[in-house]
């Protein structure tokens, strides 16, 4: 790992868990505004659940420093918050405003936003005069009680659960208060921008830096499906959780030729793990579906090379979360490996039925089915789309539109001189990154 860097941090970058293998697209960004000249710290709500990390994150310089997940954990550096914060010219202001919130939203969790608030709030180095957030629930309201608190300014970065389950005047509030903010999708840019007179926030892809991916495989075999020592690679890169659609994708391959040989690897860990892996016992489908868990950034990627057709059945979850525009089809399509997915969230902002991949309505196994099975028998047709989707990304989807974006307005925010926003240097050899 990298040692800190010393510069004092500008920028307070919040986060609801930090390092996540499912935001590469963070990890992603926060490098590319370090090699910009940003000097950046980063809080997270909570400390990594997960033993594996991706090389990136190795290469970050910014310190993470933990709020207390829950305040009964550190009651002594909640109450010293506390009592630093009512000494505050901003205290009575956030009171007020939480007050109103808490009317709306009487849950522990408000409570607790508050108190992690008022512990970033005192810990906050001095030389961080800026805070920006990723996700538009729980960390905005985090970051937004600690800037009123202390007068500081805050920005967001929303993505696509924090979209869409963040209720309407949560979501009007926060817009109305950050001084700006960005968001990954159309999708998501006309939902807050019809909760934001003030059109604060603008549209910035992830996209991806490609840098850090290997050139695609010289070429795929020609499987078909008719050979039963050689079944096509079906590819599955996603958690295990309703919005990702895996009910449907096993409902979609039950539906196939028994005749039709095939294997789906699936990729990601989440809660559904026991419930999934039940279904595709109860299809008879056991022995077709690897499920291998959580992976870091190197295996992905050679799952990837080795596979001949990457699915992703999005849909929109029954609370309401939905994808954005998954990093992972960009990803698939950086080693040219065709794309089968659902016509849904940003997806068609990037893949357009029949040109880059071919999508399907959300939720219809039988469509999915219908797709996988002519994708399975036309290998010409995959190698067509897998190379489609490599020039769409290289053309329209690099990382550095929407990094010189925030890093621009990062730099406005925190009062640096432009001139610092250097960007990355050629030549640095970097570990291949993967997707959430």
């Amino acid at each position: 790992m990298n040692p800190p860097s010393p510069t004092p941090p500008h920028i307070a970058v919040v986060l609801k868990g930090y390092p996540r293998l499912s935001e590469t697209f963070i990890a992603q960004e926060l490098l590319a505004l370090e090699r910009r000249g940003l000097p950046l710290a980063i809080w997270s709500l909570r400390r990594p659940t997960e033993a594996a990390r991706h090389p990136i994150h190795g290469e970050i310089r910014a310190a993470a420093s933990y709020l207390p997940e829950y305040l009964h954990e550190a009651p002594l550096r909640v109450l010293a918050a506390l009592a630093w914060a009512l000494r505050k010219p901003g205290f009575g202001a956030l009171l007020a405003r939480f007050r109103r919130d808490l009317r709306r939203d009487p849950t522990p969790s408000r409570m607790r936003r508050l108190g992690q608030a008022l512990v970033l709030a005192r810990e906050l180095p001095a030389s961080a005069m800026h805070l920006h957030v990723h996700f538009l629930h729980s960390p905005a309201s985090v970051a937004r009680y600690a800037a009123l608190l202390t007068g500081r300014t805050w920005s967001f970065s929303a993505h696509a659960k924090d979209i869409w389950t963040t209720p309407d005047w949560d979501l009007a509030d926060k817009l109305a208060e950050a001084a700006w903010g960005v968001t990954c999708t159309r999708d998501g840019l006309a939902r807050l921008r019809a909760l934001d007179g003030a059109g604060r926030t603008a549209l910035a892809y992830h996209g991806l830096d490609l840098a850090r991916f290997p050139p695609p495989p010289p070429a795929r075999e020609t499987r078909d499906g008719g050979d039963p020592g050689a079944p096509v690679r079906l590819l599955c890169v996603g958690r295990l959780v309703a919005k990702k659609g895996h009910d449907d994708l096993f409902e979609a391959l039950a539906r196939l030729p028994d005749t039709l040989h095939w294997h789906l690897t699936l990729i990601g860990g989440g809660e559904l793990r026991v419930a999934l892996t039940e279904r595709v016992k109860a299809l008879g489908l056991s022995a077709r579906i690897a499920f291998r868990g959580a992976l870091a950034q190197p295996e992905v990627i050679a799952a990837m090379r080795a596979a001949d057709l990457f699915v992703l059945p999005a849909k929109p979850a029954p609370g309401g979360d939905r994808d954005g525009l998954p990093n992972v089809l960009m990803e698939a399509a950086s080693q040219e490996l065709p794309i089968l997915a659902t016509d849904f969230a940003g997806t068609p902002e990037f893949i357009a039925d029949g040109r880059e991949g071919r999508l399907v309505p959300p939720g219809d196994p039988a469509a999915l089915s219908a797709a996988l099975l002519a994708l399975i028998r036309d290998p010409a047709l995959r190698s067509r789309l897998g190379r489609s989707a490599r020039r769409r990304l290289v053309s329209d989807f690099s990382m550095e539109a929407g990094i010189d974006l925030i890093a621009g307005r990062l730099a406005g925010s925190a009062g640096l001189v432009p001139a610092r926003l250097d960007r990355r240097p050629t030549g640095v050899a970097e570990e291949p990154a993967c997707a959430c």
